[in-house]
């Protein structure tokens, strides 16, 4: 018997999902989920391949209640531009989560990934970040860079944004970008330590292997969203800054002494994975969040398949009839 599988492009995509405090409310529910034990989630599949200069990674989690689970595929190529291509592509299989059979494919070559990324640290800003944050400071000039600028200000309405990058021409000109978007004051700030000084909530977006925010940094009311490090060996936190902190958070532990910033905290003895609460758990008020103005709070993002599904979910649902069908 055939039927039709919806397909999706990225044009379709961008066309029924924003940046907006719905898909963080999408993306909260979907850590609150993590925490009530139920969602399948297993360990990320992630291949380096360093003979191109790429990386593949697949990621997926069925979450009760949901209609179906996602399973994304996620390459990046980072030679890429260097022939005109994009750095970052890929696509989204959606599964019925009650016959297993394929419902959808979504063509969104790393859209859905950009946007369920910035709504997490969102989320993370929400439940972590001081109550009041009047300068934000974000670590990188890419995509991200500006998604999670734009993200966090959905939850914390500040009016100033620093912005630090290797290259001072790149962080002037996502500095430029972010205040014609955002219309606020945004500028390049060619010291990190005086961006992290003067700012309440930092991000950091970069895929370095070396620390790019230090322990003496850290200050009184101060949160930290680190979202680079997704794959072993790549490390933005400074493992004493970690250990410096007056609270830790994993988006998924298991993840994180993995593939995140407790790894290299780990590796340097100043930590262990024992009793780190997860974000779900703290959205769901099984763990205690930000207590004070005044500590120092650092929330460690690597990603989770439960995002994706979620996301994936909400895509669908927002897309309404758009999209073509194909038999099968």
């Amino acid at each position: 018997m055939g039927r039709d599988v919806r397909v999706l492009t990225e044009t379709d995509l961008r066309g029924a999902v924003k940046l907006d405090l719905t898909a963080v409310d999408v993306v909260e529910r979907a850590f609150a989920a993590l925490a009530g034990g139920r969602v399948v989630m297993p360990p990320i599949l992630s291949m380096d391949l360093p003979d191109v200069h790429g990386e593949v990674d697949v990621k997926t989690a069925y979450i009760p209640g949901f209609d179906a689970f996602a399973i994304k595929v996620s390459p990046g190529f980072f030679d890429n531009p260097k022939i005109g291509l994009p750095s970052l592509n890929g696509l989204m299989i959606l599964f019925s989560a009650r016959t297993g059979l394929v419902e959808a494919l979504l063509m969104d070559n790393g859209y859905l990934t950009d946007v369920r990324t910035a709504a997490a640290g969102a989320v993370a800003a929400r439940h972590l970040a001081p109550a009041e944050v009047r300068t934000a400071g974000v670590i990188g000039t890419g995509v991200q860079a500006r998604l999670q600028v734009e993200a966090a200000r959905l939850v914390r309405p500040f009016g100033r944004v620093l912005v630090w990058g290797r290259d001072l021409g790149k962080a002037e000109a996502c500095a430029e970008d972010l205040a014609a978007r955002l219309g606020i004051e945004a500028v390049a700030e060619p010291d990190p330590a005086r961006l992290v000084a003067e700012s309440q909530l930092v991000v950091t977006t970069t895929p370095s292997r070396e620390p790019v925010l230090r322990a003496e940094w850290l200050h009184p009311g101060l949160h930290v969203t680190a979202m680079g490090s997704d794959q072993e060996g790549k490390g933005e936190i400074a493992p004493e800054a970690l250990a410096a902190a007056d609270l830790y958070v994993a988006d998924r532990v298991s993840q994180c002494r993995e593939l995140g910033e407790l790894r290299s905290a780990i590796a340097a003895g100043l930590m262990s994975a024992d009793g780190v609460p997860e974000l779900g758990q703290i959205i769901a008020g099984t763990a205690a969040g930000r207590v004070s103005d005044e500590q120092v709070t650092i929330c460690d993002l690597t990603g989770t398949g439960a995002q994706d599904t979620a996301i994936a979910n909400h895509a669908l649902a927002a897309a309404g009839d758009a999209g073509t069908r194909i038999a099968v």
